[in-house]
């Protein structure tokens, strides 16, 4: 199986990457870079690149993944990207942020096939890397996904990573593996698998089930858990002594790459939405965290938890 680490905007960047993979080398095929958005005729922002740049990311087999509905847009990124030494761009038509599809962008260009059919005609005949591409199976409706698939299958697509939700379904409802296992038997592309999988056994049941599909993304369950593709190898467990291990090198990276006290708080209280998860009983602790306002009080409420609580395994929801 080939495993790919999603992309979460805010908190898959390049200290997350570089942490993750110094932990667990080779876990993770993939690293998808959280999207960058075009816009017309401008190169992409320091900032922007800061997050790309081969130097922050020494080591990690990393793909950017761009939000556009301009080809012209597309096609003058991907060449900045290729410039960087990219060799794989990866197409967000998945996500499901309602001013993201209001403006026609990620599952929102998917209400309107006949451009989408346009936009891939023109970046596919330019230039530029490979592209992959990561979809949603309608805006409203799974019976969308049958005119969207022949519109994949119509271009050399690297590989199609399907989410079988629709964009007005969220995160709420369970992912359609009806309609995945249709679009598995018609795409003539590589397929990965995209959807609810948290914990070692979510995915040993999903390759029971679909023991053809070689490829699967994962984002919540990763980052609830870093250690999740060594327990579904075999490898090792993520325990309390290594949880703690992985969340202070990740605190040292975001104190080293962050301005400010309260925008390093912003983003370690972010990340705990998904660690505490792996916690029996620390809703309280988990609050605490929360209220913190400065690093002092936040290192002391993550100490208590760490010496009181012990991490959990096989129930992670969310």
């Amino acid at each position: 199986m080939n495993y790919s680490f999603a992309p979460l905007e805010g908190l898959t960047g390049y200290a997350y990457r570089t942490v993750h993979r110094a932990f667990f080398p080779h876990d993770i095929d993939h690293y998808y870079a959280p999207f960058l958005a075009t816009k017309q005729n401008r190169p992409f922002t320091s900032r922007e690149l800061r997050d790309l740049i081969p130097a922050h990311n020494e080591g990690v087999p990393l793909v950017p993944q761009l939000l556009t509905n301009r080809a012209a847009d597309f096609i003058r990124a991907a060449k900045e990207l290729a410039a960087l030494g990219y060799d794989e761009i990866n197409f967000n038509l998945g996500c499901p942020s309602g001013t993201v599809a209001a403006k026609g962008k990620g599952s929102g260009f998917l209400t309107k096939p006949q451009e989408l059919d346009v936009f891939f005609a023109e970046i596919f005949s330019a230039d530029i890397p490979a592209v992959s591409v990561k979809t949603r199976i309608g805006l409203e409706s799974a019976d969308e996904f049958g005119a969207l698939l022949d519109i994949y299958n119509h271009y050399p697509i690297k590989e199609l990573i399907i989410h079988p939700r629709t964009k007005s379904d969220y995160y709420r409802n369970p992912p359609d593996l009806a309609v995945f296992r249709e679009a598995l038997s018609r795409c003539v592309h590589p397929v990965c698998y995209n959807g609810n999988l948290f914990t070692a056994d979510d995915v040993h049941a999903f390759s029971a089930e679909f023991p053809t599909v070689d490829a699967v993304m994962i984002g919540r369950g990763l980052l609830a858990n870093p250690a999740l593709i060594s327990e579904i190898n075999g490898t090792d467990m993520l325990d309390t002594a290594l949880m703690r291990e992985f969340h202070d090198a990740l605190y040292a990276a975001y104190r080293r790459t962050i301005h400010g006290e309260r925008n390093v708080l912003f983003a370690m209280k972010e990340i705990w939405f998904y660690f505490i998860a792996m916690f029996e009983d620390a809703a309280k602790y988990a609050k605490k965290i929360r209220k913190t306002e400065h690093l002092s009080d936040y290192e002391e409420a993550v100490s208590a938890l760490f010496r009181e609580r012990e991490v959990v395994h096989s129930r992670v929801r969310f």
